[in-house]
């Protein structure tokens, strides 16, 4: 019941936040706006205030606006939607998309406030906070004394010969000082408890030298002051959303050349399930999570295809090309395709989750009622 709830709270929020980008936008632009609604009809109540209704509706996924003028009437009435300029409706069309950005900084920044988990070296920004600082086994090489002994990737150290470490550095010197000699190695588990090995370095091919077999690195939870964690934010922000908007194309590319898809996609179900295993990580790997969630909602959306904001925005660039509008039934068509070819997708890939995810589903329904 909870990774439901947190769910319906994520995606309600992210959708939210679009259409609160096209309203805000809207106004602005001088368009009226007839409605802005959180959550999906049946309507629940509703305030009205300078012409628009203000609803809360009873399906409590995202919400809606709806702008005068936008599936192309009133032309020639001063607040449509229909009869602004071409670059006003660009920039309530991709008003939606920017708002998801936006999200996305503002989460990311709360995260470097608050303090993420994070690898400790010197390119740490000047001001940065480090607590919970430990030395985390990333690597264990196969044939290596570790690997027998049953140390696992993961594992945090705790001492060597009763010595303990700040630093990966400081743990890699000592070992190295040791040699071939047994050291006493006490190592935690990703259950929280303490196992102890007895090791001697041999020499490994794979790195051409006398070592136990593992590769450390120093993390900790690292926070920074505000404005620093703004702009790590914001950086991080304009990074990833880079890197999304490759992958997409990358998967574009790759479909139209029949070369298949590379990657895992996933559906609603999905990113519930996902959501589920992130919040029990804590809330602040939730809200990076949201964040990453917002970036590609805002990718999806600025893709020209067609009942998309992109497909909506491609129909703009040939009006201005061609230097009059595409007759607002063919485009009305094309969008209800482009809708129609969505929600077929929408369930393939659900279908597709609910097979992969189909004992988790279970479990959460099992949950919801008591079994």
């Amino acid at each position: 019941m909870g990774t439901i709830l947190l769910f319906i709270i994520v995606l309600s929020l992210l959708v939210f936040v679009h259409e609160l980008g096209h309203f805000l936008m809207a106004k602005k632009m001088g368009m009226r706006v007839d409605e802005f609604g959180f959550g999906f009809p049946p309507r629940l109540f509703a305030i009205r205030r300078g012409g628009t209704d203000y609803s809360i509706n009873w399906i409590p996924l995202g919400g809606f606006v709806k702008i005068k003028g936008e599936s192309g009437a009133h032309k020639f009435e001063t607040d449509s939607f229909s009869s602004k300029k071409a670059w006003q409706r660009f920039l309530v069309l991709i008003a939606g998309v920017a708002m998801n950005i936006f999200l996305a900084a503002i989460l990311f920044s709360i995260g470097f406030m608050v303090g993420l988990p994070s690898q400790i070296d010197d390119t740490l920004p000047a001001g940065a906070r480090v607590v919970d600082q430990e030395v985390l086994i990333m690597q264990v090489l196969e044939s290596s004394p570790a690997s027998g002994a049953g140390i696992l990737p993961g594992d945090v150290l705790v001492s060597v010969d009763g010595r303990f470490f700040e630093t990966d550095a400081e743990a890699r010197a000592y070992i190295q000082e040791r040699g071939e000699e047994p050291l006493s190695v006490i190592v935690e588990g990703e259950d929280g408890t303490d196992r102890t090995y007895v090791l001697s370095a041999t020499y490994l091919e794979e790195v051409d030298a006398t070592a136990l077999g593992i590769g450390f690195i120093t993390t900790g939870t690292v926070s920074y002051p505000f404005f620093t964690a703004l702009v790590q934010g914001v950086g991080t922000t304009f990074s990833l959303t880079w890197e999304v908007l490759k992958a997409f194309v990358d998967l574009i590319r790759n479909l139209v050349s029949g070369q298949g898809v590379g990657v895992e996609l996933s559906g609603p179900v999905g990113i519930a399930v996902m959501t589920g295993e992130v919040a029990a990580l804590g809330l602040i790997y939730l809200l990076q999570f949201t964040a990453i969630l917002s970036i590609n909602l805002a990718i999806i959306n600025v893709l020209p295809f067609p009942a998309l904001d992109g497909g909506r925005i491609l129909f703009l660039i040939i009006e201005k090309l061609r230097s009059k509008p595409v007759d607002e039934r063919v485009e009305a068509v094309v969008h209800n395709l482009g809708f129609l070819f969505l929600m077929v997708l929408v369930v393939l890939v659900t279908y597709r989750d609910v097979v992969t995810f189909g004992d988790e589903i279970i479990g959460a329904i099992k949950g919801m009622v008591g079994v």
